[in-house]
């Protein structure tokens, strides 16, 4: 918790929602748990996390990084999610205290009667493709203005999804702040530690894609791709890391289709320590989204030496730079070009390699952390102004 009133202190309180650490892995929940260790290690913030839960509140004490104060009263979701979508009551100190920021970390930030806010938009995928989204998701927008309206300060993990909030809702720049994301740690790895699963008969390679099957990651054309472009090498692979979405019939379609469909394969969600083993026996990773915020899996790859070849997709030519391949969205015989040119051996390849080290070495949480405690105290000051002239949605 926060200094208890009356204490002199310059330490900024910041209660930060990590209800996405509960649950099956995500990419925001991978952003909750980067964000909170570079924040729990700063010594100017005190960090506190709550969740939106009644059952399962209780479990997040054994998510959240050492340092973090857990703050698990219970928060019923869905009474709570119905009234904040049509009002400011309950505000959420009724449940967690007095603190000076409160963070929403996935779209929504809970109304406050003193913290100033932010809000973290990881994308603006329900407006440029509502059609990809699952039908829960399409309030976001609406949210994210009220936010806005009440003052809010908005943090996005890439200056592409900045100038797209800006754009979209008229957001003033000035409280719209782009710091990216750091890279997701993965365990340690052993050279003779085996794969979590066999390959295909015959093959001693693989291409490897990592993420839920849903249409934004435009799988089925990464099936026919790699169709095309493994015709003459029998002895490679495809490997789809990670669960089913929505939208999973037609991926399934494709691959029952693809005359390489022997070679295909899904292991589904695997540990950090099995991904960890096979990402770095990957001989290609493979991103070949339609729209991206960000990408950990690029990074992750870039950071491990292996070589990536990535749509240029939303923010993902700001994420990887020089570091990757990249071909237009869905542009399937450039994708199969470029995947082809990567499984063979040679000077290019090793020199992509080496580029996509340097880029992902910018990649930090303590650098986001970093940004973070920046926004926050600029929300804060912003807040502390408004009210001292007695202005409202600041």
């Amino acid at each position: 918790m926060p200094e208890e009133p009356g204490q002199p202190t310059d330490r900024l309180s910041v209660a930060v929602d990590a209800t996405p650490l509960l649950g099956s892995p995500t990419g925001v929940g991978k952003f909750c748990s980067g964000a909170l260790s570079g924040l729990a290690a700063r010594q100017d913030l005190a960090v506190g996390a709550f969740a939106v839960t009644w059952r399962r509140r209780h479990a997040l004490g054994a998510r959240v990084p050492p340092g973090v104060t857990v703050l698990d009263r219970a928060m019923p979701a869905r009474p709570l999610q119905a009234a904040w979508r049509h009002g400011d009551l309950p505000p959420l100190e009724w449940f967690i205290g007095r603190w000076d920021i409160v963070h929403g970390s996935n779209f929504v930030v809970p109304p406050t009667s003193s913290a100033a806010r932010v809000v973290t938009v990881h994308d603006l995928t329900v407006l440029r493709f509502p059609e990809l989204c699952e039908p829960p998701t399409l309030i976001f927008p609406k949210l994210i203005r009220r936010a806005l309206d009440a003052g809010a300060w908005v943090h996005t993990p890439s200056r592409f999804v900045a100038d797209e909030v800006v754009a979209e809702f008229g957001a003033d720049p000035a409280r719209v702040r782009a710091v990216h994301h750091g890279i997701p740690p993965l365990p340690g790895f052993r050279s003779d530690e085996a794969l979590p699963f066999d390959l295909p008969e015959g093959c001693r390679r693989y291409v490897l894609a990592v993420g839920t099957v849903e249409p934004r990651k435009d799988y089925p054309l990464l099936v026919s791709a790699f169709g095309e472009a493994t015709a003459i090498h029998p002895d490679v692979a495809l490997v789809v890391v990670g669960g089913d979405g929505w939208g999973v019939e037609r991926f399934r379609a494709a691959v029952e289709a693809s005359p390489a469909r022997r070679r295909i394969m899904r292991p589904g969600y695997l540990s950090d320590r099995d991904l960890a083993a096979t990402l770095r026996r990957a001989e290609v990773l493979a991103y070949p989204s339609v729209y991206e915020g960000f990408g950990f899996p690029p990074l992750q790859a870039m950071a491990a030496g292996i070589p990536v070849v990535a749509t240029a997709a939303g923010a993902v030519p700001e994420v990887v730079g020089d570091g990757a391949i990249l071909v237009a969205p869905g542009d399937g015989d450039a994708l199969a070009s470029a995947l082809e040119d990567l499984l063979a051996v040679g000077s290019e390849r090793a020199a992509l390699i080496e580029r996509g080290r340097l880029v992902a070495e910018r990649f930090r949480w303590d650098t986001c952390a970093d940004g973070l405690a920046d926004l926050y105290r600029d929300a804060l000051e912003a807040r502390a102004g408004a009210r001292k002239w007695g202005v409202t949605g600041a």
